[in-house]
């Protein structure tokens, strides 16, 4: 007969209160030593730096419009914007977007005593109403690519009249979004062409220096631009020149929507875009800002194309007037860049051409003696070609004209055998 035996107790679990770590006082402290640990590495400082990319986002934080950061994940748009807002003082709300119904930017109804007398009133949600008691703030827009369609929609008065619901946004509020490409976002959208035409898009890509420097403790300081105070009204006259020059000129860069998807979800021309254009234009005129950070702003409102025309209408806007050059040819002072001594060189002869008299062809002759003895001499070659089509038969051949001599000679003489050799070349094939 088998005997019976008890069944072995299982071990009973240990008391957490026998745990060395937990009953010793010491014990508590180790996440306050890890807390300590991780205040150390957070502990950075910034330093004045030049960096293009953050200069023209507080140019246009400054300008007062809606700016979007594009640019591939991990890359630091967010930690850009923390950086941006805590260096201007100004309390940061940031707002996913693709995690919100398009009511929580168009307003939630409420509905109140008598709805038929007083209506349905859209209540704006909890962060709007936060904005609107400090007066001031930096609204971020994270993740606007991966927000759907309807939600887009909603954000369109929001960015560009900056109304939630019944709420009207402070003036002392400014709004920046970010995107990753589409390629490159969670479950991404293409943007609406209303709602990218409302931003000023800016390529955030990392700098290497920047990067290594900041780990190291030390990031760039983000600084609202210095305007100058006795340059506001010229700056204005300026970029209204200069747009205004360049669309009476080029009617049809006036509004061009792009025929891609993606086109369409960047910068692209309309009269909304030129007018931040020409904002920005005068801002950047006003701060003395580089001519990088211009073209990063401008073509970040109208696109590539149109925005590089408008930076080459505002270099010809600086260019010296061929009458005065003509008056005073021996004292003229020409640009040093190639390509605009070529386009003052260029206007000379079309002066000379519009009204021609045998002193401003022999002026023009010495300017272009000038030009070829201060700069590279193969920018005289097609202005002296044209110039000397323009001579009469009673005007005589002035000196100044054998100094060019070989300079045309030469340039001719490679025309001839780059001919050859392009007709060597497709003899062969």
């Amino acid at each position: 007969m088998p005997v019976a035996t008890r069944p072995t107790p299982a071990p009973a679990p240990a008391d957490i209160r026998s745990d060395p770590a937990c009953s010793d006082p010491a014990g508590a402290s180790r996440l306050d030593v890890a807390a300590e640990l991780l205040a150390l590495l957070r502990d950075t400082t910034t330093e004045p730096r030049p960096d293009t990319q953050l200069e023209a986002l507080t140019l246009a934080v400054a300008a007062d419009l809606p700016v979007l950061l594009w640019g591939e994940p991990g890359i630091g748009k967010t930690a850009a914007l923390t950086q941006l807002a805590a260096a201007l003082d100004l309390p940061l709300t940031t707002v996913i977007a693709s995690v919100h119904e398009p009511s929580d930017f168009s307003g939630l109804p409420v509905v109140g005593d008598d709805p038929a007398e007083q209506g349905v009133p859209m209540a704006p949600p909890d962060w709007a109403v936060r904005l609107v008691r400090a007066g001031r703030g930096l609204l971020f827009l994270d993740e606007l690519s991966t927000a759907p369609p309807a939600v887009q929609a909603a954000l369109l008065r929001l960015v560009l009249e900056r109304r939630i619901g019944a709420l009207q946004l402070p003036p002392g509020v400014r709004i920046v979004a970010a995107a990753n490409p589409r390629s490159s976002a969670a479950d991404g959208w293409e943007l609406s062409p209303p709602l990218a035409n409302r931003f000023v898009h800016l390529k955030w890509i990392h700098d290497h220096e920047v990067v290594v420097r900041g780990l190291g403790g030390t990031w760039p300081r983000a600084t609202l631009p210095r305007l100058d105070p006795g340059k506001l009204s010229e700056a204005v006259h300026f970029a209204r020149r200069a747009v205004c020059g360049l669309l009476a000129a080029r009617p049809t860069l006036v509004h061009r929507l792009p025929s891609t998807e993606t086109g369409r979800g960047g910068p692209w021309p309309s009269p909304r875009s030129w007018e931040a254009a020409l904002c920005l234009t005068a801002f950047a005129t006003a701060a003395g800002s580089s001519r990088e950070v211009l073209s990063m702003l401008v073509r970040g409102t109208v696109g590539d194309g149109p925005g590089m025309e408008l930076l080459a209408s505002l270099d010809r806007m600086d260019l010296p007037d061929p009458e005065e050059l003509l008056a005073d040819p021996a004292g003229a002072a020409l640009p040093e860049r190639g390509d605009l001594r070529q386009a003052v060189l260029d206007g000379v002869v079309a002066a000379v051409r519009n009204r021609p008299e045998r002193s401003r062809w022999d002026a023009a002759w010495a300017l272009l003696v000038r030009a070829m003895e201060t700069g590279a001499p193969d920018l005289v070659v097609v202005p002296a070609t044209t110039l000397a089509a323009l001579r009469r038969e009673d005007w005589d051949v002035p000196a100044s004209i054998e100094r060019l001599a070989p300079v045309v000679s030469l340039s001719r003489r490679a025309d001839q055998v780059a001919a050859r050799v392009a007709g060597a070349g497709q003899a062969g094939r």
